[in-house]
């Protein structure tokens, strides 16, 4: 029986390299001069609401879309991102 579909990992060394994925809440564009201002506890609009989806980055290319989630039990307060769009192998969403 050939496995190999189960464990990629056996013939590509590389799939087992970690990679760092960039989630994206949304950007803000305040003035310079309202940038100069910031204090410590100054808030800083973004152009997205609370439940408008993340972007999921791998470099520069967008690899899927989701939304934040809190996580439970063990890991209760963690933030976490439930998938709703995942990019094709072309990276077109």
């Amino acid at each position: 029986m050939d496995d190999s579909a189960e464990t990629p990992s056996r013939g590509n060394p590389f799939t087992v390299v970690p990679i760092e994925i960039t989630i994206s809440v949304g950007k803000a564009r305040p003035l310079i001069r309202d940038l100069l201002k910031l204090t410590r506890d100054s808030v800083l609009p973004l152009d997205r609401r609370v439940e408008d989806p993340v972007e999921l980055y791998v470099g520069d290319r967008l690899i899927a879309r989701g939304e934040l989630e809190e996580m439970e039990g063990d890991n209760a307060g963690q933030l976490a991102v439930r998938l709703t769009e995942v990019s094709d192998l072309s990276g077109e969403l």
